[in-house]
């Protein structure tokens, strides 16, 4: 018998940086809400994931709106986040009743493949973990005041998401009091001291924080048709 999965999915942005009243998550992609998009990818690689969507509490009027102009029809669960993204990946947790393994995934990268779901999936339920990652493609440099200097590039991995995690570990990383330097679920993880496993994600799976990223998504949501 499979392993049971979550998808818990975060989509507590503004619309601060894509300069839009609107916040980036509910701006349209390819004529529908893209976080619309993000559920359908998790959805069509395995039809019996339970999906939990964490979103503010102002936000829920105006997604359950969104839901029934667009007729979406896909089964999840919403739940209220909190101040700080840790906050809202807990509270998502709370949802989480059985063994299992959680996928944790930024609502606004609707562009991940199902090859980098199969893989996270994978490698978490053998190594416990499974975080992905891109190479950079760009010379790198580290910044320090004034000064910066050169870093190889084959030792940098641009990290990603879904993060994915034995429900047991992860319920472990998040007991623990919230921490400014937890910038991603894999640094909590590693606050418990828990050993963090990277895979390859893909280069499309952009986050979508701004106009610019905006227009690439359309062009490759296209190509990935």
């Amino acid at each position: 018998m499979s392993v049971k999965k979550y998808c818990i999915i975060v989509a507590g942005g503004s619309g601060r940086r894509m300069k839009s009243a609107i916040p980036k998550q509910f701006l349209l992609l390819e004529g529908k809400p893209l976080l619309m998009h993000t559920i359908e990818r998790f959805h069509s690689f395995d039809g019996d994931i339970e999906i939990i969507l964490v979103l503010p509490t102002e936000h829920h009027s105006l997604w359950h709106g969104l839901v029934r102009e667009y007729s979406f029809e896909i089964s999840h669960k919403i739940v209220s986040g909190g101040e700080e993204r840790f906050h809202s990946v807990r509270a998502g947790l709370d949802c989480v009743t059985e063994e299992s393994l959680v996928a944790i995934h930024d609502g606004v990268r609707p562009l991940v493949s199902h090859d980098t779901i199969w893989r996270c999936f994978a490698d978490a339920e053998e190594f416990g973990t499974a975080v992905p990652f891109i190479e950079p493609s760009d010379s790198v440099r580290i910044m320090s005041g004034d000064d910066s200097r050169p870093c190889l590039r084959n030792e940098v991995r641009l990290i990603q998401t879904p993060q994915v995690f034995r429900s047991s570990l992860i319920f472990s990383a998040y007991d623990r009091d919230y921490d400014p330097l937890f910038t991603d679920d894999a640094t909590v993880a590693e606050a418990a001291g828990i050993k963090v496993h990277l895979t390859h994600g893909n280069r499309e799976n952009i986050k979508i924080t701004t106009p610019e990223d905006l227009t690439v998504a359309h062009a490759l949501i296209r190509i990935m048709k």
